[in-house]
């Protein structure tokens, strides 16, 4: 697995199914050129040039620069109308830029047409034939190769061995759950062993447990086979557990790239700080470059380049936020205050906790979302309109200008 230089994270134990190699995995990953440390990721596989795309006076996409790695898995995430799609399809030559190039394995191939660009592409709808069984819609792409029939047959096996469906060849995809179906579309998109995969949206019609477990086999799938690969997703999560790298976008341009560690814990701008997870805010004013007053609180925060007097945001994820059971607890601790409880919510593993914390300076119009684990909670027995006592620790906040 290549691991970005930017943030050694620990990885996710993803070992729960073994997915057996075959020749054709073989194939592939002396195709995809893994470098063997994460030191050394390589040239890029594909660079994204300073893409535009225009709809006539409508700016889809401006100044797009992305370079992906061999083997890496970028999830391209954002709301709806950000051009995230847009940016796949133009990827996959289904979409012609206004300007800018796109160079896969050191070849422009900016101008040229789906079937002469070296990818696979999996689409939200599955787009399986509905007349052709399992196996004749794996086979689809090879026989338009023209391969010979008996590697086709091997080929056709081999996949759905690969995608855990051994035996489902024979089957119509209205004999098939919509996880089964999504399979068989990865095995197709995969069956000419492709350069580049491309996902778009493939796990958003399917329902919840299955989009989890679905997930969790395509990184496996990704990684054994060593191809790189792009997703399109607008869900948060999906992104955070599947991706090497994500890139965030918002109206038509890219807004922060980093791996999932380094976009949740330092967002670059309150928009990635609010879309990816839960971000609370406060409206502040800055007193200095480590000194942020909100109201009546003055709260220490990191080293920030802001000009003092400056209005700004203060922002700290529910999760970091500290509830202190002792008032021995807040002894010499800074960004210590009282929050009362305004809301109550058990999420199963966790309570959230809605807070009004004393002296924002905003009549009470300012809340924070704060997490407690089910031990906390036991402990501390609270209840709506108590208080509560909380520390907001320095080095998990984060401070944007208000503009």
């Amino acid at each position: 697995m290549t691991i970005p230089s930017d943030d050694i994270a620990v990885q996710k134990d993803k070992s729960s199914q073994s997915l057996t190699p075959s020749s054709f995995e073989e194939k592939s990953r002396i195709k995809s050129s893994i470098p063997l440390s994460s030191g050394d990721r390589g040239e890029p596989y594909l660079q994204v040039d300073n893409v535009h795309k225009n709809f006539g006076q409508f700016v889809a996409l401006k100044d797009i620069y992305l370079d992906v790695y061999p083997g890496e898995f970028v999830c391209l995430l954002g709301p709806s109308g950000c051009g995230k799609t847009t940016l796949l399809r133009i990827i996959a030559g289904l979409e012609q830029q206004t300007s800018g190039r796109v160079i896969q394995a050191g070849k422009d191939v900016s101008r040229l047409p789906p079937a002469q660009r070296d990818f696979g592409i999996v689409f939200q709808s599955y787009a399986l034939f509905p007349n052709l069984t399992a196996a004749q819609n794996i086979a689809f792409g090879l026989q338009n190769a023209k391969l010979p029939k008996q590697e086709i047959n091997t080929r056709v096996e081999e996949l759905l061995k690969t995608v855990g469906l051994e035996g489902f060849g024979v089957k119509y995809p209205s004999q098939m759950s919509g996880g089964q179906q999504q399979r068989i579309a990865l095995a197709r998109a995969l069956a000419l062993s492709p350069g580049l995969l491309l996902l778009d949206e493939p796990l958003s019609a399917l329902d919840a447990k299955i989009r989890v477990k679905l997930r969790t086999e395509i990184t496996q799938l990704q990684k054994q086979l060593g191809v790189t690969a792009i997703m399109v997703t607008h869900d948060q999560a999906e992104a955070l557990a599947m991706a090497d790298r994500i890139v965030v976008m918002d109206k038509g341009y890219i807004a922060q790239i980093g791996t999932p560690r380094v976009v949740y814990q330092r967002p670059n701008t309150p928009f990635v700080a609010d879309f990816i997870g839960v971000m609370n805010f406060l409206s502040g004013v800055a007193v200095t470059a480590e000194e942020v007053r909100c109201g009546n609180l003055l709260l220490k925060t990191p080293p920030e380049d802001i000009t003092p007097n400056s209005p700004v945001k203060v922002a700290i994820r529910p999760e970091d936020i500290q509830v202190l059971q002792t008032s021995s607890d807040s002894t010499n601790l800074p960004n210590v205050l009282n929050a009362e409880i305004e809301g109550i919510e058990f999420l199963g593993s966790i309570y959230q906790l809605i807070l009004r914390p004393e002296g924002d300076g905003k009549d009470g119009k300012e809340q924070l979302t704060c997490e407690v684990s089910l031990q906390v909670a036991r402990d501390l027995d609270f209840a709506l309109n108590s208080s509560l006592r909380i520390q907001l620790p320095p080095e998990l906040i984060r401070v944007f200008p208000a503009k």
